[in-house]
């Protein structure tokens, strides 16, 4: 169990936040990862491993014409599964993996090539943590450490939304009790 899962669990807790996951490169590890920390289960809403492309579509409601066109490792698309399986599950926030953990390429893209990304609620004023965010990863390693990167990375982006929207929220109480100045 991470201490990147423990801090994500105890923000979600205290943010009254819930969490859904769709994997694809990962395979479950994130999901894994999250549900080691003791009191996931107040926050956890569940996961989909949308491992084959057409399952991108039909259970998280990634656009068909893009996984055509791009393929399914794409900025795009790890964003639209974020978003979809926020949905699905009924969360707050959703976060997605997708990329190529190798041995060889896939859709024209390099082994280590990844997408991690994180939907979430707007959060009024903050500025940040509002609609989705994207991140590219270029990975070295073999197909297990290209993986456990994976699950790091769409971690610390999730606790990077979170800690934003708690640093808002923050802000928001600090401006309420000094009369709105």
């Amino acid at each position: 169990m991470s201490s990147t899962a423990t801090e994500v669990v105890r923000l979600l807790t205290v943010n009254g936040g819930t969490l859904a996951v769709a994997e694809s490169l990962t395979g479950g590890l994130v999901a894994a990862e999250i549900t080691s920390v003791p009191g996931a289960s107040k926050v956890f809403q569940g996961s989909v491993t949308a491992y084959a492309t057409e399952l991108k579509h039909r259970l998280l409601g990634v656009d068909a014409t893009l996984l055509a066109q791009r393929g399914a490792v794409d900025p795009q698309v790890a964003a639209q599964m974020a978003a979809g399986v926020r949905t699905a599950l009924g969360a707050d926030w959703g976060i997605a993996t997708t990329g190529v953990a190798g041995p060889d390429p896939q859709d024209g893209q390099a082994v280590g090539t990844v997408y991690v990304a994180v939907d979430g609620p707007f959060t009024e004023g903050a500025g940040s943590a509002s609609g989705g965010k994207v991140r590219r990863l270029r990975l070295n390693g073999d197909r297990a450490e290209i993986r456990m990167e994976s699950v790091r990375s769409v971690l610390a982006l999730l606790l990077e939304e979170l800690a934003g929207e708690q640093t808002g929220n923050e802000r928001a109480q600090d401006t309420e009790r000094n009369g709105g100045f």
